[in-house]
């Protein structure tokens, strides 16, 4: 066999792969809630097109393979950190139905309740900051950025730089009217970036409304940096997810 029908074929289940994972991300029931026009579904052509040439996926696979949909309506910030949890391998409770690995049941303990409480959580969601702190109690660091102190470049750098290294991972918190969504603060994970058509693939925990789309970083960036008034006021933004001490050293 030679080296060009080795890389056929390896290109050839590549795509399959991630077709696989792709349709398994993507809920029937989305065509409830049309996108709007500067979203791009990742099941089109187009948008299987921007995956297969972006350089920047890593964080795609652990995030498809642990895939799960928040439970209810304020739930996307937990399941969202119930996905990093598991994508990255951190131990979870013993006992239960969940096989080792985190629910968005099991997920809840003394040290999250000193961060915020569940109760809490169930009647508004949680803010980015609590996100961070979090995700700091299961001992993975969180830097934790408002849009309103940072910029579209340095977002887009951070993030990319995330997004292309293993055991990382870019969580953004961002009001979906801004991307022509219905309803207002959300949370969900970015599993990839494309630096030919400088945009983001946003995996949404709610996928029983929307499917993971490709979004500009202009946009995305527009979308975080407004006022999340149940969060003293400071604007939304974006954690960058990574092993203990790990964020900015090369692990």
């Amino acid at each position: 066999m030679t080296k060009t029908s080795i890389s056929r074929r390896c290109s050839a289940l590549f795509a399959l792969a991630f077709c696989a994972l792709a349709a398994a991300l993507s809920p029937a029931l989305a065509e409830r809630l049309p996108l709007s026009g500067n979203l791009v579904d990742l099941r089109s052509a187009q948008g299987r097109e921007w995956f297969l040439e972006a350089k920047a996926r890593e964080a795609y696979w652990p995030l498809a393979t642990q895939f799960v949909t928040q439970k209810n309506g304020s739930f996307c910030g937990v399941a969202t950190l119930v996905m990093l949890l598991n994508g990255l391998d951190i131990p979870a409770p013993a006992g239960g139905d969940a096989q080792g690995s985190f629910t968005q049941e099991n997920v809840f303990s003394e040290k999250t309740e000193a961060v915020v409480t569940q109760e809490s959580i169930v009647r508004r969601g949680m803010t980015l900051d609590e996100f961070g702190g979090l995700v700091a109690s299961f001992g993975l660091e969180a830097k934790v950025t408002h849009a309103a102190q940072s910029s579209l470049e340095e977002f887009r750098a951070s993030a990319a730089d995330h997004l292309s290294r293993e055991r990382r991972h870019v969580v953004v918190n961002y009001q979906r009217a801004a991307l022509g969504q219905a309803r207002s603060g959300h949370i969900s994970p970015l599993a990839a970036y494309d630096a030919k058509t400088d945009r983001f693939l946003l995996l949404d925990v709610a996928r029983y409304k929307y499917p993971p789309v490709w979004v500009s970083a202009a946009d995305l960036f527009d979308a975080m940096n407004t006022i999340d008034a149940g969060n003293e006021g400071r604007s939304r933004g974006f954690a960058l997810i990574g092993p203990p001490a790990g964020i900015g050293r090369g692990q």
